[in-house]
C-alpha cells in the first residue's frame, strides 16, 4: 500500500465522491479530507430552510460512503484545511494536522460573496451549508409565532417583511417556498394573521430572474412567483442593509425585518506556503485544460473553485454547477488512471432547472424549454435520484408526497442548539 501514489482530496461534494469512486485504488491511495463528516446536497437546502425536508435526509456520513473503499486504501479525515504547503507537499488543518501528499486535488467548492460589504455577513440569513439552512428556518418560524403574539402593527409589519436577495435558482426557490407558506400555510395555522400581512419580495441586480436560464424560464418563473402573492424587483442593487431596511443603488428603502443572502458565491479560501497558485474572478483558482492548476504542481482543482478558460465553449469559465463538478472529476480521475494529461475536459451540458413550489418549475434541455407540472416532476425526479443512501430518497420522497396532498410541511420545527459545557 505504501508504494502506491498518496491523493489527497480536499473536499467530499460531488466531484470529491466522483474522484473516490473513479480513481484507480489499486495504483493511489485516495484519502477525503472535509470540514464536516457529512456529504450534503446544496440544491435542497432550501427547504430545509422552509421545513421541506429534514436535515439527515439529505446528508450521508462520508465515512460511510469511504468504508467501501476502506480495503482498498481509501480513508477520511474530518478538519478544516487551511493551508497548503506546496513546497513539502503537506496540507494543514485548523486542528494541527499534517496530511502529505503526492497529488493534491482542490475541490472545497464556494461559501458566500457579499461583494466588498463584509458587515451583511452578519446581518444576513445565507443558505451554503445545513447550519445556515437550519438557522434560517428556525428564524422565519420564529417571525410567525411572534407576530402572532404582537397587536403592535409596526412590529408585526417588521416581523413579517422578508427579502430575498438573488434572481439565481437559489434565490427563486426559497422565495417560491416562503410564498407557498403564505398562501397555503398561514391562513390554516396562523389564523391570528392575514396573508396580505407578509411582505414577500425578491430583488434582482439584473433584467430578469434565473439569468443563466432561458428568457422563456425566466418569464414563467416570474409568473409563477407572482401568483404566489412574492413581489419581483429586478434591475437594482442593494447597496447597504441595517438590520430593518435594504437600501437600493436608485435611493429607494425596503423594509426587511429578514434578508436571505442568495447574491453571489466565491471560491473556499486557502493559504498557500511555498508556490502560490493563480487566482482569477470571483477567488477561483485558475487551471488548464487538464485541471492542473496554473503555476503549481501536482495540484489539481474541481467544480466549483476552479476556474478553466481552455474550454472553447465556455470562455468565460464553466457554470458552477453540480454537472461540471462531476464531469469534471471523471475527465482528471481518467487522466491520472492513464498517467498522462490525454483528454481535454470538454463540458456536456444536460440542461438547468429551477422549482418555484408545487407544480410549477421550469427545465432548459439542449433545444427545450418547458414548464409546469411535467417539469416539477421531472425536477424531483432527478433530485432524488442525486441524493447518497436509499433511506435519504425515501425519506425525502415521503416528505414530498406528505406536504403535497396535505399542503403542509411536517418539519416546522423551531431547533435551537442548548448552552454547551465550559471548555479549559
Amino acid at each position: 500500500m505504501n508504494e502506491k501514489e498518496h491523493i489527497v482530496i480536499v473536499g467530499g461534494g460531488f466531484a470529491g465522491l466522483t474522484l473516490l469512486k473513479s480513481l484507480d485504488r489499486r495504483k493511489y491511495r485516495v484519502t477525503i479530507v472535509d470540514a464536516t463528516n457529512y456529504h450534503s446536497f446544496p440544491p435542497l437546502f432550501y427547504l430545509i430552510a422552509s421545513g421541506g425536508v429534514e436535515p439527515a435526509g439529505i446528508c450521508f456520513p462520508l465515512r460511510r460512503e469511504v468504508g467501501h473503499f476502506i480495503d482498498e486504501g481509501a480513508r477520511f479525515q474530518m478538519g478544516k484545511v487551511t493551508d497548503v504547503d506546496t513546497r513539502s507537499k503537506v496540507i494543514h488543518t485548523e486542528t494541527g494536522e499534517e496530511i502529505a501528499y503526492d497529488r493534491l486535488i482542490i475541490a472545497a467548492g464556494t461559501t458566500n460573496n457579499f461583494f466588498n460589504m463584509p458587515d451583511l455577513e452578519k446581518k444576513v440569513y445565507t443558505l451554503k451549508s445545513v447550519e445556515q439552512a437550519i438557522r434560517c428556518r428556525n428564524d422565519i418560524l420564529l417571525r410567525l409565532e411572534e407576530a402572532t403574539a404582537t397587536h403592535d402593527a409596526e412590529k408585526r409589519h417588521r416581523l413579517l417583511s422578508f427579502v430575498v436577495v438573488g434572481g439565481g435558482p437559489t434565490g427563486v426557490e426559497i422565495a417560491g417556498a416562503l410564498g407557498e407558506m403564505k398562501r397555503y400555510t398561514v391562513p390554516r395555522e396562523y389564523p391570528e394573521l392575514k396573508r396580505e400581512e407578509i411582505k414577500i419580495t425578491i430583488v434582482e441586480g439584473t433584467d430578469r430572474l434565473l439569468r443563466t436560464m432561458s428568457e422563456k424560464s425566466s418569464v414563467k418563473a416570474k409568473n409563477y412567483l407572482e401568483k404566489l402573492m412574492v413581489t419581483t424587483r429586478l434591475g437594482v442593487n442593494m447597496t447597504s442593509y441595517d438590520g430593518e431596511q435594504v437600501t437600493f443603488s436608485d435611493g429607494t428603502q425596503l423594509p426587511a425585518g429578514m434578508l436571505i443572502w442568495t447574491a453571489g458565491v466565491s471560491a473556499v479560501p486557502f493559504s498557500f506556503t511555498g508556490d502560490a497558485p493563480a487566482i482569477g474572478r470571483g477567488g477561483r483558482l485558475e487551471v488548464d485544460a487538464y485541471n492542473r492548476v496554473s503555476g503549481l504542481d501536482n495540484v489539481y482543482a474541481v467544480g466549483d473553485i476552479s476556474l478553466m478558460t481552455a474550454d472553447p465553449s465556455f470562455p468565460q469559465g464553466h457554470p458552477q454547477l453540480a454537472q461540471v463538478a462531476i464531469q469534471q472529476a471523471r475527465t482528471l480521475a481518467y487522466n491520472l488512471n492513464n498517467g498522462t494529461a490525454k483528454r481535454e475536459f470538454r463540458y456536456k451540458d444536460k440542461g438547468t432547472m429551477a422549482t418555484v413550489g408545487r407544480n410549477r418549475a421550469v427545465v432548459d434541455l439542449p433545444g427545450l424549454h418547458f414548464g409546469g407540472w411535467v417539469a416539477w416532476m421531472l425536477w424531483m425526479a432527478i433530485h432524488l435520484v442525486s441524493i447518497l443512501g436509499m433511506r435519504n430518497r425515501i425519506t425525502v420522497f415521503l416528505s414530498w408526497v406528505w406536504s403535497y396532498f396535505t399542503y403542509s410541511q411536517a418539519l416546522r420545527l423551531i431547533l435551537k442548539a442548548s448552552r454547551e459545557p465550559e471548555k479549559e
